[in-house]
């Protein structure tokens, strides 16, 4: 959850600090949108040459019966080991579709010879400008980020996919926004539509849940496997602060808790999500997953959670454990709120045992009320000894 941005001024009635204050941040954001799109360019345009290498080989080796199956299965155990994440087979798969269904327009053939590449080969991309120059070109007809390729890549019909594909770079959207036009079916409803001007106008609106933040630009989870750097989270003081505690309360309830991880991130789809806390449970050898919400328990926090159940049977339960468990979390501003996930256990034997081994829902919500009181107050404090040591610094001026 992002932490609350400071109250800006404008220029009219701001101090010159805060006018500097104001270009500067202004500058450092424009900046951080700026890294992250060149990135996501050379990112697409790489990852559309590697889906052509792909399937060139396929079609020297198309003769052999699963050549592609164990070229792909090959090329991902290989680049993984030497570059680590963002290379699985699905991946890898995803590129070459994404070579197969995105053409290099030949408007580009203007600019430069090189730039004529529809199904050419490398050697002809790099020619005598360099492997970066012809990254550049190639970028510049792939002008969406390779999130977006991703999602589209999804939508079935090459109508609706161009459609969304045309709107996105006219209205500048970003991949929430992308992703809410494409599941509320915003292509069929325009072609229903009498005034198809207007529903695209209307529609191509962007809503407050579209925005992303240049932090979040800058840590995409993709970017951040392309760069093959450390996967950060960006939490709110308040949010770090509560699972810190809570991470130390479960691992002193008697040595059950054991600790795997925080922030452990985990792909559904082409979605990207993230678990607060992983523990395993030794008594009842179980993983035990905990979402952290700084707000009121609704539908949608359960509905996340069984989705993150149900990839951590597939992907992190080991043979001889037990189903996972779920524990949601909920700090608002006038209660705490614990609630396990039980429902997908195969037996009620099993979830009896579960709730007999597991602190109860009333003491979680009873530490992590007492947990947030505790750290509100030190905040408090710590703002009130930041503005006397500032209003003494003033009065020795």
């Amino acid at each position: 959850m992002s932490s609350k941005k400071p109250t800006r001024h404008t220029p009219s009635t701001a101090q010159p600090y805060d006018v500097m204050l104001h270009g500067v941040v202004e500058l450092l954001e424009l900046a951080r949108r700026s890294a992250a799109r060149s990135v996501n360019a050379v990112m697409t345009a790489t990852y559309w040459l590697i889906g052509q290498r792909i399937v060139e080989e396929e079609q020297l080796g198309a003769r052999r019966a699963g050549y592609g199956d164990a070229l792909v299965a090959r090329l991902s155990a290989d680049l993984t080991t030497r570059f680590g994440r963002g290379f699985s087979a699905r991946n890898l798969e995803q590129m070459r579709r994404f070579y197969l269904l995105w053409s290099i327009p030949q408007t580009l053939s203007a600019k430069s010879p090189a730039s004529a590449l529809p199904r050419s080969s490398v050697q002809t991309l790099s020619g005598q400008s360099g492997p970066a120059r012809s990254l550049a070109e190639l970028s510049a007809s792939l002008p969406l980020p390779w999130s977006h390729y991703v999602r589209l890549l999804a939508v079935k019909t090459p109508e609706a996919r161009s459609f969304y594909e045309a709107e996105a770079l006219r209205g500048g959207w970003t991949v929430r926004q992308l992703e809410r036009q494409i599941d509320t079916q915003f292509y069929e409803r325009t072609l229903l539509s009498k005034n198809k001007a207007a529903m695209l106008v209307n529609g191509g609106v962007p809503q407050p849940e579209d925005a992303i933040s240049p932090d979040e630009e800058i840590k995409d989870p993709l970017v951040l496997e392309f760069l093959n750097l450390k996967d950060e989270y960006s939490e709110s003081d308040l949010e770090a602060a509560l699972i810190g505690q809570l991470e130390t309360f479960l691992l002193e309830l008697g040595g059950d808790f054991t600790f795997v991880g925080r922030q452990r991130r985990l792909r559904i789809g082409d979605d990207w999500y993230r678990v607060d806390l992983l523990f395993f449970h030794r008594r009842l050898r179980a993983l035990v997953i905990i979402d952290l919400k700084l707000g009121k328990l609704t539908h949608a926090d359960a509905g996340q959670m069984h989705l993150y159940l149900n990839y951590a049977r597939e992907h992190w339960m080991l043979d001889g454990e037990n189903p996972p468990v779920g524990l949601i979390l909920c700090a608002d501003k006038n209660e705490a709120v614990a609630r396990y996930a039980l429902e997908g256990l195969p037996n009620k034997v099993l979830a009896a045992e579960y709730r007999t081994r597991l602190p109860t829902e009333q003491q979680l919500a009873h530490e992590l009320a007492k947990t947030k009181a505790l750290l509100e107050r030190r905040r408090t404090a710590t703002k009130t000894e930041f503005r006397a040591e500032r209003e003494a610094a003033r009065e020795a001026d």
